[in-house]
């Protein structure tokens, strides 16, 4: 068995608040950056996070998408999501914490006969600050 920093067939999964709502095939964009004055971070700063999904997932997460790009009052739909990574043993290794997430941008599946892959969307997350657990 390999050793070291390195997790073979990790998982991710989004989580809605306390709950667990579905898997994810991709996660990309995930940063942390220390900006300001003389070393210290600036409060407040926002960012981005790509995630992969099978279009045929968790309803919970689809209406969560709905209510901050389709319905009429997106600031009141924003939620602290978390990022999960888990290791072959479905023992999760670490969490990013986003807080008064929303989502930014749904991207549908690339559709066509010739097209053999698995359908899936992707979904861009804003966030207003992350931590690292």
């Amino acid at each position: 068995m390999p050793t070291g920093d390195s997790l073979m067939n990790s998982k991710f999964a989004i989580e809605l608040g306390k709950f667990h709502v579905e898997t994810l095939q991709s996660v990309s964009g995930l940063t942390l950056g220390q900006d300001g004055v003389e070393g210290r971070p600036q409060a407040g700063k926002t960012g981005e996070v790509t995630v992969t999904r099978g279009t045929d997932k968790s309803t919970a997460f689809t209406d969560w998408i709905k209510e901050t790009l389709v319905d009429t009052d997106p600031d009141a739909a924003r939620k602290n999501i978390t990022i999960a990574l888990t290791d072959t043993n479905k023992q999760t290794v670490r969490r990013v914490h986003l807080s008064n997430a929303w989502a930014s941008r749904w991207e549908g599946a690339q559709l066509g006969v010739a097209n053999s892959a698995s359908a899936a969307e992707q979904v861009t997350i804003g966030y207003e600050d992350a931590t690292v657990e």
